[in-house]
């Protein structure tokens, strides 16, 4: 599981800074304006992740000159390896991509993937979901003789929530299924890229 989310987390960050150069603070505020699912991230969660990507060569470090008074900011910038890994990551449609915390991150960066590996995450997802509501509508008859009203509810809001998002992921899957072949867009450059 912990896995999972370092992988969601080198995910995102390699797509923001693959739109250009961004110090430590700007990653975070940036990562939680798009991806609601790191709401709680810290600087003790990004900044391992940062050095992290930054030893298997996908990122790079400048600092900026300092303004009067103030110490120099921490600049990254994604590299060409780290491009290909952005590429590689955004491709994998397989069953770790629909888990709860990787499924969130790709779905905020859906813009970037192929139609076909879009709906193959939808539907892998969709399927992912189905087995955790059998397995909740099973747990909830076997268990709700033993539990009290307030532990019952519980259940059954987990239950609902989990039909919600099959709900809403068989209308995606619909719209995807149905929408015209459009090629993904190209990959962004950074500002040096730039023509």
């Amino acid at each position: 599981m912990v896995r999972r989310r370092t992988d969601a987390l080198q995910l995102a960050v390699l797509a923001l800074l693959a739109d250009g150069p961004l110090h430590g603070y700007e990653v975070r505020r940036r990562l939680d304006v798009r991806l609601g699912a790191f709401r709680a991230l810290s600087y003790g969660t990004l900044y391992p992740c940062l050095r992290r990507l930054q030893a298997d060569g996908c990122v790079t470090e400048t600092r900026s000159a300092p303004a009067a008074g103030r110490r120099p900011r921490v600049v990254y910038e994604v590299t060409g390896a780290g491009r290909e890994r952005l590429r590689r990551l955004l491709e994998d449609a397989g069953p770790d991509a629909w888990e709860d915390d990787a499924f969130g991150v790709r779905f905020a960066l859906f813009t970037r993937v192929a139609p076909r590996t879009r709906l193959r995450l939808l539907e892998g997802r969709r399927a992912r979901l189905l087995e955790r509501l059998d397995h909740l509508s099973r747990t909830i008859d076997r268990t709700q003789a033993q539990l009290d009203a307030y532990a019952l509810e519980a259940q059954r809001h987990g239950l609902e929530t989990v039909r919600r998002e099959v709900a809403w992921l068989d209308r995606l899957i619909s719209a995807e299924a149905t929408a015209p072949a459009a090629p993904a867009p190209p990959p962004a450059t950074s500002r040096e890229e730039t023509p």
